[in-house]
Parts: C-alpha cells; structure tokens; sequence
C-alpha cells in the first residue's frame, strides 16, 4: 500500500514540478511587474513542493512504523 501511495506522491510531485518549471520559463521572458511577482513565487514553489512532499513521506513512514518500509 505505501508503495502505491509513494509512486501517485511521485508522479503528482512530477506533474507539479514541470509545470512550475514551465511558468517559471514563461514568467522570465515577459517583462512586467506582475511577472516577476510570479517568477519568484514559482521558483520558490520548486524548492518547497519537493521538500514537502518528502516531509509527508518521511512523517508517513514513522507514523506507520512498518519496519519493511524503514
């Protein structure tokens, strides 16, 4: 069960990270206060969607304490 809930919180982290990294891409060329706001929310956006979704892996398994998946 975990492994299948591991590989939709990989494939979600996956979708969200190339979409952030496609706004990010488009936000650099427009040239508008607007933009920048975006550009650096979704850069920050790249480094905490992956820290979290580690941080709900890592709390999931300690919760769980199955010693197979530790």
């Amino acid at each position: 069960m975990f492994k299948k809930i591991k590989r939709i919180l990989a494939w979600i982290g996956i979708i969200l990270l190339a979409g952030m990294y496609g706004a990010t891409l488009v936000f650099a060329l427009l040239d508008s206060a607007w933009a920048r706001g975006w550009l650096r929310a979704s850069l920050a956006m790249t480094l905490i969607v992956p820290v979290l979704l580690y941080a709900y892996i890592f709390i999931y398994k300690l919760l769980k304490k199955d010693p197979e998946d530790l």
